[in-house]
């Protein structure tokens, strides 16, 4: 290969690619007044610079002149242009120039986040060592990874990133010191983190990870929450994933060895690695010696409550002292008013001695107490001194008797709404909608505003995290909300059930491993009779379908964790008359097989659905003839072909009561079924980030009620139908991050309810001269559509509202016009 020209910006023609790239980058760098787009373009190279050196390694058995390689040489080049033109671009230019600054992100990451991935992984089998047994054996792995090129499956490479400091670190500095001085020595290898349930073990590990000289020592650092039941297999599938390959399986921990030691081989090259396994539970050091691989530069950190003395050095990490732990408590709690300073202190000190130095607990004693009474400051130490707690051991709590008291102080709901949040996986991350759903169902509560209310207290006692993914939105769209939970508080929910027999308890986890059933499904009667409400059943990926036959007379809202492919729901469901909610999730890489589909149809019941990453056809829901169906939710499922003539269905007479349908994720969906356009009981309909989808039906004009279309982060859509002008009752516009929208219905004007559009991201998009009849709309967008929609709206228009990011520049090019 040679050198550019004149070692500047000459041509891309004959350089590295990832030389070409940096020097791109640089140019890019030196122009603020393209800021924020040229931050986002930089942004995008920057991402992509790691893997072009990927591809420069392997140039001799790649074709560089054709194919998607070629492609990217070319966006390169255009970038190269553009960049040198940044100079002398002239304000009234900005506009043209913003544009194709946008074309070209775009097309970085499109091959970033798709066409690279899939590239790598097709080149690169036999180097992970993976290829000679799943190539022979299926014949078909290549085949299948061209048919994953066509379809452009995107590549989820933020599975195993070190979580973000969210708060203010109190009695970590003498044990980060500690630990950072043996992970740097050259002589230790493995460490171990061990200490107490609560004692901020991977809040150590997390500011280890996000330390200076860490982070400039390792090259790449890895974070897996292990937990109580690790999956070797999963846990090195998501390394390959965040490290550029494109998902795929491996048939058993000896094909999955071999992948991570090549894959470790390969990223050792650009530096040392470190690879952080935080929660390992008791009974794992078989899992701990899979990746105990001997390579230079790769260390292990291991946090667990317990130690595991023969896998490498065990520090223990020991709850705050007391004057650490006052602080931390002071920080968190307000002193409250009209309080002396000795009864301040003495209360202290009483709250400090039961709270034990664990840092959790003090946290949520803590915001308890933060702008309370007197009177409430001395309940809570009362409380303590008469031993209202789980366990009788007064001389020397546990976390959870610690925490108790907490859990006293709630109000009745949120008792109950606690008590829920165990039904759910360790360590799960929850879409904030799945929990409303539910709420909303057993508690009888109409309103979503409510419930999310309910998850905000508990957030804001500490009792769990509410983690906003984008921006929040006002119609009770809370898919951009993440809600997480310590393991401990969730063994604080679950050890409140456990408080009753199996049968009797009002909330029942399954957890079901290979085809073992827990012995009271087992011992007792034939076939059991539980009167919980709300059922969890989880099961991993060996799991034959193989069922015990229950009775589930009450429950409510049942949640399904599967992890195989290949799932066959319980008979027994049948027989849930009661059951108001289904939310059906599988863990494993690729879409599960939902068998015996049909035993929904016989539950009178039913009002939400919700099902994540499984394989159903678009005709399967009207076919249950659910009456009472109102919400159906499909996140990241795989449809396959959508039929549209295949048979006759009275939708209006299948699903009589459905008022919304949420699409996320779902990446083969190209078109709507035609029975969506068909109910006309629907009120919201929200797709979101389906790449694939271009269009919508012109029939959806027919959804006369429809008061919310969000078709949001849809990069293929290119238009809506002109049909759209016939959704009299519609209030929200949601097209944001549809980045190939170039224009919104002529007689959109029409729409006299229309209060919102919401168009972020959305550049290339134009409103039509029809907009001007909407007086009362608002519009979000971006500052760069800003320009381009006012001369169009102001005439008429009273409430234009902009968000984003303001400069200085764009606000003086506004008021040019």
């Amino acid at each position: 290969m040679t050198d550019w020209v004149d070692l500047g910006l000459g041509s891309v023609a004959g350089a590295l690619v990832s030389e070409a790239l940096k020097l791109v980058i640089e140019e890019a760098k030196k122009y603020k007044s393209f800021k924020p787009l040229s931050k986002d373009l930089v942004s995008t190279m920057e991402r992509l610079l790691p893997l072009t050196k990927k591809i420069d390694s392997m140039q001799n058995e790649l074709d560089l002149g054709s194919g998607e390689l070629k492609q990217l040489r070319e966006t390169i080049e255009r970038a190269r242009v553009l960049v040198l033109k940044f100079p002398s671009v002239r304000f009234y230019e900005k506009s043209k120039y913003t544009r194709k600054i946008v074309e070209i992100n775009e097309d970085l990451a499109k091959f970033c986040d798709i066409d690279l991935q899939l590239l790598q992984y097709r080149n690169q089998l036999t180097l992970l060592g993976v290829a000679g047994n799943l190539v022979d054996k299926v014949d078909g792995l290549s085949k299948r990874m061209d048919g994953l090129m066509s379809v452009h499956v995107p590549v989820f490479r933020d599975l195993c990133s070190v979580p973000k400091l969210d708060k203010v670190l109190v009695g970590l500095d003498w044990p980060l010191m500690e630990l950072k001085k043996r992970l740097l020595d050259d002589a230790v290898v493995n460490l171990v983190v061990s200490a107490p349930p609560g004692c901020g073990k991977t809040t150590l590990a997390t500011q280890l990870c996000h330390d200076a000289d860490v982070k400039g020592h390792f090259k790449h650092i890895f974070f897996n929450v292990v937990s109580s039941t690790p999956n070797f297999r999963v846990i090195v599938q998501n390394l390959l994933q965040h490290s550029g390959y494109a998902p795929h399986t491996f048939e058993n921990d000896s094909q999955a060895t071999v992948g991570l030691r090549k894959l470790l081989e390969e990223l050792r090259e650009d530096g040392p690695i470190l690879l952080v396994l935080d929660d390992v539970w008791r009974g794992a050091e078989s899992l701990l010696q899979k990746f105990r691989i001997n390579l230079a530069d790769y260390k292990i950190l291991v946090t667990s409550r317990f130690d595991f003395p023969s896998f490498g050095y065990n520090y223990r990490l020991k709850p705050l002292e007391n004057e650490d732990a006052r602080a931390l408590l002071v920080q968190w709690a307000s002193r409250p008013v009209n309080t002396s300073q000795a009864e301040y202190e003495d209360l202290l000190q009483k709250i400090l001695k039961r709270c034990n130095g664990f840092p959790i607990v003090i946290e949520v004693v803590g915001v308890s107490l933060k702008g309370r009474s007197l009177n409430t400051w001395k309940g809570q130490v009362e409380s303590w001194s008469q031993g209202e707690t789980i366990l009788d051991s007064p001389s020397q709590p546990t976390v959870l008797e610690c925490l108790q008291p907490s859990f006293n102080a709630l109000e009745p709901n949120l008792k109950e709404c606690f008590l829920d949040m165990g039904s759910f996986l360790e360590d799960q991350k929850i879409r904030a909608s799945v929990i409303i759903d539910i709420w909303m169902e057993l508690y009888g509560k109409n309103s979503s505003i409510l419930c999310m209310k309910y998850l905000e207290d508990l957030a804001s006692q500490n009792l769990l995290k509410l983690v906003p993914l984008g921006y929040v939105t006002e119609d009770g769209f809370y898919n951009e909300f993440l809600v997480t939970q310590h393991d401990i508080l969730r063994e604080l929910a679950i050890r409140q059930s456990e408080l009753k027999e199996n049968l009797e308890r009002k909330r029942l986890n399954l957890e079901i491993r290979e085809d073992t059933f827990p012995d009271w499904c087992l011992n007792g009667p034939r076939h059991p009779v539980v009167n919980a409400s709300m059922l969890s059943i989880s099961t991993d990926d060996l799991f034959s379908s193989n069922w015990v036959e229950m009775e589930f007379p009450n429950v409510k809202a049942l949640v399904l964790n599967l992890s195989s492919p290949d799932y066959a729901l319980p008979s027994f469901i049948a027989g849930m008359t009661k059951l108001k909610v289904l939310t059906i999730t599988n863990h494993g890489f690729y879409p599960a097989r939902l068998r015996n589909f049909s035993c929904l149809s016989l539950l009178p019941n039913l009002k939400r659905i919700r099902l994540e990453k499984v394989s159903v056809t678009l005709l399967d829901i009207p076919r249950l003839q659910l009456a009472s169906l109102k919400k159906l939710s499909l996140v990241m499922c795989s449809f396959g072909e959508v039929f549209y003539d295949s048979e006759e269905i009275d939708v209006s007479k299948a699903l009589p009561s459905l008022q919304e349908i949420d699409i996320d994720y779902c990446y083969d969906l190209y078109e709507l079924p035609y029975w969506v356009s068909e109910v006309v009981s629907l009120k919201t309909l929200s797709i979101t980030n389906c790449n694939k989808l271009t269009v919508l039906p012109e029939a959806i004009g027919n959804l006369s009620k429809l008061e919310v279309l969000r078709v949001s982060s849809c990069i293929n859509l290119s238009e809506l139908p002109e049909t759209t002008d016939k959704l009299s009752n519609l209030r929200f516009l949601d097209i944001s991050h549809c980045l190939g929208l170039r224009k919104l219905p002529l007689k959109i004007g029409k729409l006299q309810k229309l209060k919102r559009i919401s168009m972020r991201k959305c550049w290339r998009c134009e409103l039509p001269d029809s907009v001007r009849d909407l007086e009362d709309l608002e519009v979000k967008c971006e500052e760069e559509t800003r320009s381009m929609l006012w001369e169009r709206l102001m005439p008429k228009m009273r409430n234009l509202i902009v968000h984003e990011e303001e400069t200085e520049h764009n606000l003086n090019l506004l008021q040019m016009f």
